[in-house]
């Protein structure tokens, strides 16, 4: 998830160096959405992680 917030990251970069305000908002705008989804998505997955804890030995 975190690989396609990037990509449209430098999509939104690339269009907005060659003057596509359109398509740089929204390719920015997606990935930002995508950015905080794959945030929530590692808060998740760590405190999951945290609560199962490591089996005995």
């Amino acid at each position: 998830m975190l690989s396609w917030a990037l990509a449209f990251f430098v999509l939104a970069i690339i269009a907005a160096v060659f003057g596509f305000t359109g398509i740089a908002g929204a390719a920015a705008g997606i990935a930002k959405i995508l950015f905080v989804v794959f945030l929530v998505l590692l808060v998740v997955s760590a405190l999951a992680g945290a609560m199962r804890g490591r089996p005995p030995v």
